[in-house]
Formats: structure tokens, sequence, C-alpha cells
């Protein structure tokens, strides 16, 4: 999330963001690939992931909060091509990153975007998992 955020507000190559961010975090092996395969595939998928969103808002995308954007842009990336990371996990991660880094109410905006985003892209998942479908 900060890394999009930072691509956000800066413009700045993706490929020097995640060099920083393994820099500074230094993840491991499996932490470091996922990481930049969300991060170019959040970019690369960038115009579908926000008509994905773009629905769910009640402004339009350039209006939201850049870091609930980036939270919704990556919580919306896992969900649609993610389908390992169960969608109960996509959600709690958008909201601890909203309560974290965000706007004072801004995690119930973003567990409402993507809660009803799962309901759309993971609705059999949501009914094997008694969730609401």
């Amino acid at each position: 999330m900060q890394a999009l955020y930072q691509w956000q507000l800066a413009g700045q190559d993706i490929g020097d963001i995640i060099a920083q961010f393994c820099d500074e975090q230094q993840p491991g092996e499996a932490q470091r690939e996922y990481f930049s395969e969300l991060l170019r595939g959040v970019l690369k998928g960038l115009d579908e992931i926000d008509d994905l969103i773009a629905p769910l808002l009640d402004r339009p995308m350039t209006q939201v909060d850049p870091v609930e954007r980036a939270i919704l842009r990556v919580g919306a990336f896992e969900l649609a091509h993610r389908p390992e990371v169960p969608y109960r996990v996509v959600i709690n991660e958008g909201v601890e990153l909203a309560k974290r880094f965000g706007a004072e109410q801004g995690h119930r905006f973003v567990n409402g975007v993507l809660d009803r985003l799962a309901h759309q892209l993971r609705a059999v998942e949501q009914k094997a998992s008694g969730g609401p479908a």
C-alpha cells in the first residue's frame, strides 16, 4: 500500500520503488516476489481495477483519499487475481491498513467498498464459507 501510495503521489519509476522498499524492509524472497507481483499487477491492470471499484464509490476515484485509493486498488487486485488469498483476509488487511494509515473513518469506507466488491467477485467463496452470498 505504501509503495503504491508513493507511486500515486510522486509518479516514481516502479522498479525504483520496489528496490527502495525491499532495501528498507529486507523481506524474504517469497515476500519480495509477492510484493513485486502485487505492485506490478496493480499498475498493469490499473484501468481494470479502477473500473471494478468506481461503481461502488460515492464519489469519483480522483476524489478518494490517496491512502484509501491505494488500499482499494491493492484489495481489488487481490480479490480479482489472487483467489488463493481468502476474501476475508483481503478485506481485513484493507481495513487494518486504513485504520493505521487512513483518515479517521476511512476504514469504514474501505470495508464497505471491498465487501461489496468481494460479493461480486467472490460470491462462490462467500457462499462456501457461510458468508453473505
